[in-house]
């Protein structure tokens, strides 16, 4: 039963790394690439800056969903036009905004965006240079004793002394 359950387990393993091994470049269907080999290699690389509109997370190049296709075809009319990869990508952006770009350009309103990152750093070191300090604050040294003090812990300290209350 173990040696059954085992080799399903491994079987399904084998699965998993085989379909992990396909090339992200398999999404591309032959009929989408260009017959010009530079002419895609562009298509290619600019479909690596776009945004799939509906995955979000994903470039149109590694993306299967129906919107992704679509824009990857935008892309290579536009080249086989004889777009530059610049107008390709203000094309779209102008289209879909620039949140279809997965490196958004430095502007004013994108700039919380570039900024965020540093500003979460400065907070971060910001925050542990508090932790730190208050943690020096509470290993400091404690302030000296007074002499009325020190009189009391040394009489503590020597013992009970001859004649002193309590003793017969």
């Amino acid at each position: 039963m173990i040696l059954d359950l085992f080799r399903r387990f491994a079987g399904a393993l084998a699965v998993a790394v085989l379909l992990a091994a396909v090339p992200a470049g398999a999404v591309v269907q032959p009929e989408e690439r260009l017959a010009d080999p530079a002419l895609e290699e562009r298509a290619r690389d600019l479909s690596r800056e776009l945004r799939c509109v509906v995955c979000q997370n994903q470039s149109i190049d590694d993306s299967d969903a129906g919107m992704a296709r679509d824009l990857r075809r935008l892309v290579r009319e536009r080249l086989a036009a004889g777009d530059s990869d610049a107008a390709v990508l203000d094309y779209v952006t102008a289209r879909y905004g620039d949140f279809v770009r997965l490196r958004p350009p430095v502007a004013a309103h994108t700039a919380l965006l570039w900024a965020a990152p540093l500003m979460l750093l400065v907070v971060g070191a910001v925050a542990v240079g508090a932790v730190m300090r208050r943690r020096g604050r509470e290993t400091a040294a404690p302030d000296p004793l007074t002499a009325e003090e020190r009189r009391r812990v040394d009489a503590l300290l020597s013992g009970p002394s001859d004649g002193a209350p309590g003793q017969t």
